[in-house]
């Protein structure tokens, strides 16, 4: 937080001021933690309420400005805790000279090709490189494919910082495991997986991690090992819905229930339940692809990896068709049609947008010549216009021909006559199944996946 004071009011330096904490931290590692989404931020702000000397490190000014403001957009952590917390918020690379244990958290998107884009890691990996000392330790908790941490990351820690790693600076991995939105799961409540390249190298990355984790820590006998993992529990969350996609299209030409079916098998002890939904955001959705990149550098072609991300990737062109139809069988829907779309983040209550399949059931229908009205009460106004849309306010999402519920926000769930949004003979596409009960006893044209 201190970094950055020069650049606040006085008013607003005199109450950053008066929140630094003065207790006693631990100061046997100064720690820089470099990437503050959703992942680096609880992070950092938890390492700094434990540790001397925390700085968090973006490369967004304007994301660094609002958190020195106690602004979160992400809505992961609190103003009083940012504020509290002790953390150094910069942009500046030069103030990580000092530290000594590097927390790598940048994002691992992938390209247009379904391919792994590995340049925001690239670029962490050559800016931290600069700043190496000997005894330093870069963790990345990043998620990526086996052997990327010492085969890509090291190399090019190695070219930068003119050292060697696991003789002079040492390699850790630990995923994140962070749900957004969650406020139950957080960082301190979810087993912290660990890895070192040495044994001493782990005993600080076990000293570091135990300080915030209550969970417990699990420790990998390999990096490659807790690389591995990180990946298969995300891919495994992948084939799990698209399993539920594939029997919601069968059920759909059966003309039963989706949820029904899931509701019956349940009740057997050894099924585990998942539902059908829009698989998008930047970790369920990407990190299997991460894997399969992995499997096809080694010769193997991943079947099953690649059909559920294939019929995940199908499902907003599924739930745009069903809207069609529905429109066609609408007394009176032309081109002009009212529709409304509900939520556009890729999960409810958070609000990124990014990589959404609730944009893309948008964008197919424009592609069919109608003008969706699109809401979203946790998306803001600027995130929207990223990805083209204008948000509408409340009032405007009336009497419509097709009320269409791709994010079930809270917000939803909660607001009384929520469905009287429809017309008389409207029709609700339900996506997650929300409404299913209340449109029955309406009587209303329905379908959900």
């Amino acid at each position: 937080m201190t970094l950055l004071l020069d650049g606040l009011a006085h008013d607003q330096k005199e109450t950053v001021l008066r929140y630094l904490p003065t207790r006693e931290k631990d100061q046997s590692e100064s720690i820089a933690v470099v990437g503050l989404g959703y992942v680096g931020l609880p992070l950092a702000t938890s390492l700094a309420q434990k540790f001397k000397s925390v700085v968090g490190y973006d490369v967004s000014e304007k994301r660094v400005s609002a958190l020195c403001r106690g602004r979160d957009h992400t809505k992961e952590v609190a103003h009083d805790t940012l504020m509290t917390c002790g953390l150094d918020l910069t942009t500046d690379d030069a103030a990580l000279a000092d530290a000594t244990f590097y927390i790598v958290t940048v994002p691992t998107p992938i390209t247009k090709t379904h391919q792994p884009d590995l340049a925001p890691l690239q670029a962490a990996c050559r800016m931290i490189g600069q700043w190496l000392s000997p005894g330093d330790i870069v963790v990345f908790e990043s998620t990526v494919y086996p052997g990327l941490t010492e085969d890509f990351c090291g190399p090019i820690l190695e070219e930068y910082s003119d050292m060697k790693a696991g003789r002079d600076f040492f390699l850790g991995y630990s995923p994140e495991r962070i749900n957004p939105g969650d406020p139950n799961n957080t960082v301190d409540k979810i087993t912290k997986i660990v890895s070192g390249d040495t044994p001493a190298s782990l005993a600080r990355i076990k000293a570091v991690y135990h300080k915030i984790i209550d969970a417990g820590l699990h420790v990998c006998p390999s990096i490659k090992v807790a690389e591995g993992a990180k990946v298969l529990e995300n891919t495994q969350r992948d084939v799990n819905i698209a399993l539920m996609n594939e029997m919601s299209l069968i059920c759909d030409k059966l003309g039963i229930s989706t949820f029904d079916v899931i509701d019956a098998a349940a009740t057997k002890w050894n099924f585990v339940p998942f539902t059908p939904g829009l698989v998008g955001g930047h970790c369920i959705g990407v990190d299997p692809y991460y894997l399969a990149s992995a499997a096809e550098q080694v010769g193997l072609h991943p079947q099953v990896i690649l059909a559920g991300r294939r019929l995940n990737d199908a499902m907003a062109e599924h739930v745009t068709q069903a809207a069609v139809r529905l429109l066609i069988q609408t007394k009176g829907a032309g081109r002009d049609a009212r529709i409304g779309v509900f939520g556009m983040t890729f999960k409810e209550n958070v609000p990124d947008a990014r990589n959404s399949k609730a944009v893309e059931v948008v964008q197919r229908l424009r592609a069919f010549g109608f003008d969706p009205m699109v809401h979203d009460p946790v998306c803001s106004k600027r995130d929207a216009a990223a990805v083209d849309i204008a948000l509408c306010n409340k009032a405007e999402m009336r009497r419509l021909d097709v009320l269409i519920l791709t994010t079930p926000h809270d917000a939803y769930a909660k607001e009384s006559n929520f469905l009287d949004r429809l017309k008389p003979g409207g029709a609700l596409i339900d996506v997650r199944g929300v409404f299913a009960k209340e449109a029955a006893t309406r009587g209303l044209r329905y379908w959900s996946l």
